[in-house]
């Protein structure tokens, strides 16, 4: 699994943090790490920790908030995604289907109104640099 950061996608002053290149071995690891760590023990998680995660030319840590506010940061290399526990739920929920069977689709893994998104997706080819 692969992590990177690709800047004003297509000119449309939208950015994206992407997870990719993985296969379902890996899907289920980053399903469980986010159920284990911050769903059930309540603490954060730094992809710079994780072992089977290749930072590309940024880093992402997932961390709890009151409310979803999804991707923030401040120097575009390292990012923080912050959700509500019901936000990190439905994030577990919407990498389900990558756990069950290999693909070749995309999922945005939270739906906020914020110039960040957030993908998830097996291959590279779901948003080219």
């Amino acid at each position: 699994m692969e992590l990177d950061y690709i800047e004003n996608i297509h000119g449309h002053e939208q950015n994206i943090v992407r997870l990719y290149n993985f296969n379902k071995v890996e899907a289920i690891k980053f399903r469980d790490l986010i159920i284990e760590t911050i769903i059930a023990k309540r603490q954060k998680l730094d992809l710079s920790e994780v072992d089977f995660i290749a930072q590309r030319n940024c880093n992402l840590i997932f961390g709890l908030f009151t409310t979803d506010e999804g991707i923030l940061t401040k120097d575009n290399n390292t990012f923080f995604c912050v959700l509500t526990l019901e936000g990190f739920t439905n994030m577990a929920k919407l990498i389900e289907p990558f756990c069950k069977k290999e693909s070749k689709g995309y999922q945005y893994l939270y739906d906020i109104d914020n110039p960040t998104d957030l993908l998830f997706c097996p291959t590279a080819s779901a948003i080219e640099e």
